[in-house]
């Protein structure tokens, strides 16, 4: 998949402008996206302050790279290589940033099993693009520092919502099964150890965030979680 530097220049920063107005819509409606929360809880509801906390800085570093992909001149070669590094992400945060705006509008409607399956298409796209495309870190190109950095805190969000709407969707008002601790448990391992700091520390956050908007029991398991997937980022990253 892949898009001219054209098409690139005005479908990111439409996609952008999109999805910031119907979160905007999220936000101002009513019902709002917090009253859909609180009228849905379920195991994987995280504290919603958490995803509020985690928009605005990703916000910054959306526009940040969507700068540079408006800067940089393909005719100079120096540039151009920059930013084929922007746009090779630019179809996978398109359709990221539709799905989201998509959902949005399902979620304030209170239909959370239609609202999953954009969530669900972003979250994967995502995924795929971070761990089957995404060239490795080039530390000395700004470019390619923002294209991790936007890519890798999307995808990172996306598990949180994807495990958000999913309960909320299909199990509201139910416990965790055993299934359910388990899943999560290997599932955030097995991320985490896949992961470089960005990502991990995505991981790290969206566990922290579900273990403050549950209780009891559940929420000392994923307290544990969240110690472990921290010690996983850090020891595997360390390592390098």
């Amino acid at each position: 998949m892949g898009v001219s530097y054209s098409t690139a220049k005005w479908l990111a920063p439409a996609s952008f402008l999109i999805d910031f107005a119907s979160q905007q819509y999220g936000l101002f409606s009513s019902p709002n996206m917090q009253d859909v929360n609180d009228a849905n809880i379920s195991f994987w509801s995280p504290q919603p302050y958490f995803i509020g906390a985690f928009f605005f800085p990703q916000q910054i570093l959306q526009i940040a790279w969507l700068y540079r992909l408006w800067k940089l001149d393909p005719s100079k070669q120096t540039e151009r290589v920059e930013l084929d590094t922007i746009t090779h992400y630019v179809p996978y945060y398109a359709i990221g940033n539709l799905c989201i705006a998509t959902w949005m509008i399902f979620w304030n409607s209170s239909q959370l099993k239609a609202s999953n399956v954009f969530v669900t298409i972003n979250s994967f796209t995502q995924l795929y693009y971070i761990f089957g495309l995404l060239p490795p870190m080039n530390t000395s190109s700004t470019s390619s520092v923002l294209t991790h950095l936007v890519a890798k805190t999307f995808g990172g969000i996306g598990v949180l919502d994807f495990l958000h709407n999913t309960s909320a969707g299909f199990f509201v008002g139910e416990d965790p099964s055993t299934a359910v601790k388990v899943i999560t448990g290997l599932g955030f391992a097995g991320l985490s150890a896949a992961s470089d700091w960005i990502f991990g520390g995505c991981m790290v956050y969206d566990l922290l965030a579900l273990t403050v908007g549950q209780s009891g029991s559940w929420r000392t398991l994923l307290g544990a979680y969240t110690v472990g997937s921290a010690a996983i980022v850090a020891a595997k990253n360390m390592a390098r």
